[in-house]
């Protein structure tokens, strides 16, 4: 199989939680100074304000995004742990981080499983696993998405079905 990442340990879970509060901040800040420059009534307040409204509703939509990804994620990554469709862990370097040949030589299997079962959430989230492991950000996003969306499709026809 591919790689596994590495289980989110509580000092990752504390910083994401920092960061989503960080940012939970800023739109109450940001959104509290926007009302203040719509309510000062001068245009260059007003084109402040309205400024400052956008990127806080774009802020708050950002943040409500990847903190739904992530809870999605992590209890999809939970269901796969639980039926044993877990890839075999890759051997890591001293960062923890998978041995970047090790994850090249995992990804074909990861890839042919796809390709034979591309309906299947579990294969999509092994290759997200995989991408992950050979440090592409951009695809494994985009197949731990595909498989989020195969996963709800899923869930819709069983909750339909009863």
């Amino acid at each position: 199989m591919s790689a596994r990442p590495a289980a989110p340990t509580r000092s990752a879970r504390a910083l994401a939680l920092v960061m989503a509060g960080a940012l939970a901040l800023y739109v109450v800040v940001a959104g509290g100074l926007a009302v203040g420059f719509l309510l000062a009534g001068t245009p260059v307040g007003v084109a402040a304000g309205i400024a400052l409204l956008i990127m806080t509703a774009v802020g708050a939509w950002a943040l409500v995004r990847e903190l739904v990804f992530g809870l999605r994620l992590d209890a999809a990554v939970r269901e796969l742990a639980a039926t044993g469709g877990m890839p075999e862990p890759l051997p890591a370097v001293p960062s923890g981080r998978a041995d970047a040949a090790a994850a090249e030589e995992a990804f074909p299997i990861a890839k042919a499983d796809v390709e034979a079962h591309p309906e299947s959430w579990q294969s999509w989230l092994r290759l997200s696993m995989a991408y992950d492991a050979a440090r592409d950000r951009k695809r494994a996003r985009m197949a731990a998405r595909r498989a989020l969306e195969l996963r709800a499709v899923r869930e819709t026809g069983s909750q339909e079905a009863r």
